[in-house]
């Protein structure tokens, strides 16, 4: 089954008196559970692509699905009830807000939606190795703690899509190779993992390598998928 469906996606943006074709007929299938890195150069597509599948903008034409549902046709508190339970989001700057502890930065997708937080929120710390580290302010993390809390915060509400852009790039070589790890725990878990990089090494984790250039796919590559993380998710991700 497709859980992201992406059928002819154009993206222009208006520059001046200049129409810019950033994505030019874009057709994508994601299955669930899967893991699909999406790879090029600067300037290719793959964060305009990304905000598509993430619901944070529209194409300026084309017919993009999630879960059978197209997008175009959910109201505002629809989009809303996507964007905050089906799909989790990863970024390279981790996005912590700097005055609250580790613990409450991954309640507030809960507190979002009046959900019970406090529990779910330490389960979520613990699948990725960070419940000692509940009561730290982001100051108080290294880069990958930071990173790992943003990702508890992601899979904190048991979405079905994680969406990765760069969850590596500002990491050590070491402590982006754990990172992996985890979104590969969480792949086979049956989470579907789209993650953009321009790193081959890391998007040789996933299953498939969707190479983008000039705003369109110029080809795709299986890859080697990687080894699961463990079973150390199934606490958070099991949650109803």
């Amino acid at each position: 089954m497709s859980v992201i469906l992406a059928r002819k996606i154009v993206k222009n943006y208006r520059l001046g008196e200049v129409d810019v074709e950033v994505l030019k007929g874009i057709d994508l299938d994601v299955h669930e559970g899967e893991y699909v890195a999406l790879m090029g150069p600067s300037g290719s597509g793959k964060s305009t692509l990304m905000n598509i599948l993430g619901c944070l903008d529209v194409p300026t034409s084309g017919i993009y699905s999630i879960d059978g549902r197209e997008v175009s046709k959910l109201s505002d508190d629809e989009l809303a009830v996507v964007r905050g339970q089906k799909i989790g989001f990863v970024f390279q700057t981790f996005n912590l807000l700097a005055r609250t502890s580790a613990i409450e930065n991954v309640e507030l997708p809960l507190h979002y939606q009046g959900r019970p937080a406090h529990e779910a929120a330490m389960a979520a710390l613990e699948a990725v190795g960070l419940a000692h580290r509940h009561d730290h302010h982001p100051n108080q993390l290294s880069g990958g703690e930071r990173q790992r809390v943003a990702i508890a915060r992601a899979i904190v509400t048991s979405p079905a899509i994680i969406l990765a852009d760069e969850p590596t790039g500002n990491l050590d070589s070491k402590t982006g190779k754990e990172i992996l790890e985890i979104f590969q725990g969480l792949s086979k878990k049956g989470v579907t993992i789209v993650l953009v990089t321009h790193d081959r090494s890391v998007a040789l984790h996933a299953h498939r390598i969707v190479h983008l250039r000039d705003g369109r796919i110029e080809r795709i590559e299986e890859a080697r998928g990687g080894t699961a993380a463990g079973a150390t998710l199934s606490s958070v991700l099991e949650k109803p």
